[in-house]
């Protein structure tokens, strides 16, 4: 069976991007880059709009207030051109124009569901929001991790990452600080129907 990851990279106050900013925030440092460079293959999934963004770096684009990739921003998009991607969406057209892409039109929690009772290995997410979202909803998450920079762009953070989402209860498994100022909290989560009641002494 599949082993599902949700898996972020945010401001520290929860946003997936920021206007003007660069990736990584211009903030990564060879210890967080060294990690990700270790990290198990994996088949990604994403929606539509992280596929057109993603498949547009791959292509060339420059993300908008860049002259040119840094050298780091170039290496992640060239491993993600070699992965295996999973794109769910309705308003994309076959064939996909990026290497490694398979585009899936029925409902994204079903197939995941089907993925990960089928399937081995690991599966995650980049980007995607909504997507995210829906699979947490779900209960389909094993695994939801967040690299934190210690940036808040309050004035440009766009994409907030949290709001929609459910209450869940997250039990924590793994946590690391990359370069002296890089968080890394990973969490077995569940989802609640309630608030947890409240313990009396």
């Amino acid at each position: 069976m599949s082993e599902l990851l949700v898996d972020f990279i945010t401001s520290l106050d929860g946003y997936a991007s920021g206007e003007g900013w660069p990736g990584f925030w211009g903030l990564e440092g060879p210890e967080y880059l060294a990690w990700l460079g270790e990290q198990p293959e994996a088949t990604y999934l994403m929606g539509a709009n992280t596929y057109r963004l993603m498949s547009g770096f791959a292509a060339g684009e420059v993300p908008s207030g860049q002259d040119e990739f840094r050298p780091e921003e170039e290496a992640s998009v060239n491993e993600l051109t070699q992965a295996s991607k999973v794109v769910f969406s309705s308003s994309l057209e076959e064939p996909l124009t990026w290497a490694n892409s398979t585009l899936v039109r029925d409902d994204a929690v079903e197939a995941v569901r089907a993925m990960k009772s089928s399937g081995s290995g690991l599966l995650s997410t980049i980007g995607s929001l909504s997507l995210c979202r829906s699979l947490l909803r779900a209960g389909l998450v094993d695994r939801f991790r967040v690299v934190m920079f210690p940036v808040i762009t309050g004035a440009t953070g766009e994409e907030r990452i949290y709001d929609g989402y459910p209450d869940v209860a997250l039990e924590m498994i793994e946590h690391r600080t990359f370069d002296g100022r890089i968080q890394l909290v990973e969490y077995k989560p569940r989802v609640l129907e309630h608030p947890p009641l409240g313990v009396s002494a």
